[in-house]
Order: structure tokens, then sequence, then C-alpha cells
């Protein structure tokens, strides 16, 4: 069993630690406010700083929501960074910058730390579910030592290569989901609007060559108009922004990723940015003056 520290208390972060604790580890934490009182009922030792879970732990792991908040975590007078000694593991589970990311590892490792970027797809659910998948960038070494750990978070679990890789297979997930809601919301949007059952046509196709996780259950969200989060519209412009701006930095266009952006950008515009990012359907409706729900004309 392991010293694990574990900073970033959120909505997924918190059964996340949760899920190290049921495992039989030793979890100190750290977050923004109180250590969930579950977890500490479970278990979990509650900290003052990053430094100090840091001195505590062997395997640091972060999930906070931006790249800003993770050179914050690691790197104030009281982050991680302070409390670290030679030997020791840092993993960033949180969705960020691949560059930034780079930067980080050199810094940690700098220290005598092995550092891997590991971020997660799967969303609140996956979190709950310990049914995540991981995506690791960093060395196979440090990989083997973190990956029974990861393995009570997850399930679908790959060693993508160095530092920054796992960052930019997050990117290139976020991406797809983004671009396959755009393509859902269209396709039903144009068959409600023409007379059919939205419910029956996403019925079908999810038999054929155009099924997908997004079509099974974000396309219910469509059909059903429930919108609660989720991932939130505006965690996934986060994301996004990360796809153009490294899109930018080494020069490949991403046509349509900006065109997903700007629909998320407008349903933010109407209030959106906490529905859940199946919503994007409602920036098409609004283009089109008509919802999936509506009885057409």
């Amino acid at each position: 069993m392991a010293n694990i520290g574990f900073i970033g208390l959120g909505i997924m972060g918190a059964p996340m630690a949760g899920h190290l604790i049921a495992g039989g580890h030793t979890v100190h934490t750290y977050t923004h406010g109180a250590t969930p009182a579950a977890l500490v009922e479970a278990g979990a030792k509650a900290c003052t700083s990053g430094a100090e879970v840091a001195r505590a732990a062997d395997i640091i792991i972060t999930m906070v929501p931006d790249t800003p908040h993770v050179e914050d975590a690691l790197f104030n007078a009281e982050g991680v960074a302070a409390g670290l000694s030679p030997g020791k593991i840092v993993v960033d589970m949180s969705s960020i910058s691949p560059v930034a990311t780079k930067g980080f590892a050199q810094r940690i490792q700098a220290l005598g730390c092995d550092y891997l970027d590991a971020p997660v797809s799967g969303g609140e659910v996956g979190a709950q579910a310990a049914s995540l998948t991981i995506m690791v960038g960093g060395s196979e070494a440090a990989f083997d030592k973190v990956k029974p750990l990861f393995e009570l978070m997850g399930r679908n679990i790959t060693l993508v290569g160095g530092n920054g890789d796992g960052q930019i297979t997050k990117v290139a997930n976020q991406i797809i989901v983004a671009l396959t809601i755009e393509a859902v919301g269209e396709a039903l949007l144009l068959a409600a609007k023409a007379g059919a059952d939205p419910a029956r046509v996403r019925q079908a196709l999810m038999g054929g060559f155009a099924n997908s996780r997004i079509l099974e259950v974000h396309g219910e969200r469509m059909v059903k108009r429930t919108f609660d989060p989720g991932f939130r519209i505006e965690l996934h412009q986060k994301d996004l922004n990360l796809a153009l701006t490294t899109g930018r930095q080494l020069g490949v266009p991403l046509p349509n990723t900006a065109t997903a952006q700007e629909l998320f950008n407008a349903c933010a515009a109407h209030g959106g940015a906490g529905w859940d990012h199946s919503a994007l359907v409602r920036a098409l409706e609004k283009m089109a003056n008509f919802e999936i729900g509506q009885q057409a004309a």
C-alpha cells in the first residue's frame, strides 16, 4: 500500500481519491475549501498545503481545472515542488496545455522526481464508476509504478509516449468528441425538422455505421432535452482552446474544431456555459429556429 497525495477534490477528483482510499492506500489531500467530509470519514488525511501533501506522499496526483491552476498547485511558495524530495512521482491528471506540460515536467525532473501527464476522459460518471480512460505521457518506469493506482480509477489505460503526449491525446479526444456532438446535433435536427421522430431516428442509426457513444448518450440528451452536466460547455471550450492554440503553435489548421468552438461560444453567450456539452445542439437550433423536441409544421 502506498502513500498517495491528491490535490483537487472537485467533481472528478473527489470520487477518484475515494477509489484510492477504497483500494487500501493512505491518501493525503489538499483542495480549495475543505476536504469533503465523506473522504475524511473514509480515511483521507487532510493537509494545509500542496507542500505538506508532497512531504507526506510518495506519489502526488493533481486534478485541477486548467494550466494556470496546475502551475500554481505545483510551483507556488507552498506548492508541491516545495515539499518534494528525490525519487517521488508527480502525476497531473488535469487536462492542460501539452506545451506547458513539457515545461512542468522538466522543472519537476530537475528536483530528482518523475513526472507523468495522465489526463482522463469519461467525465463525472466515469470518475464515479472508476471507468475513466487514462492517457499517459512519461517514462515507462514511472508509469509501471503508478499503473496500479490508475487501475483503481479507470479501465482503458495507455502509455502513449513521453511527457506531453498524454495531454495531446486528450486534446485529440476532445476534438473528436466536440465534432461528433456537432454531427449528431445536425443529423437529429435535420431529421426532426423533416418531420421524423428523432428518438426513432437515433434508435435506427445506433444499429448502423453511424453509431457512436456520442449518438447513444448525447443523442438521447438532445432528444429528451436533458442538458444538466455532465461535462460543462465551459470546460469543453477550455479544451478546444488548448487544441486551437496548440494547432497555431504547430502550424496545423483545425477548421472544424474552430467551428465547434464558435458553436460553444454561442451557447455560452446565451447563458449556457454551465450546460452539458451536448447542448451545443442549441446553437444549431437557434440558427434553424427549430428545436429537436418540436413538432414540425
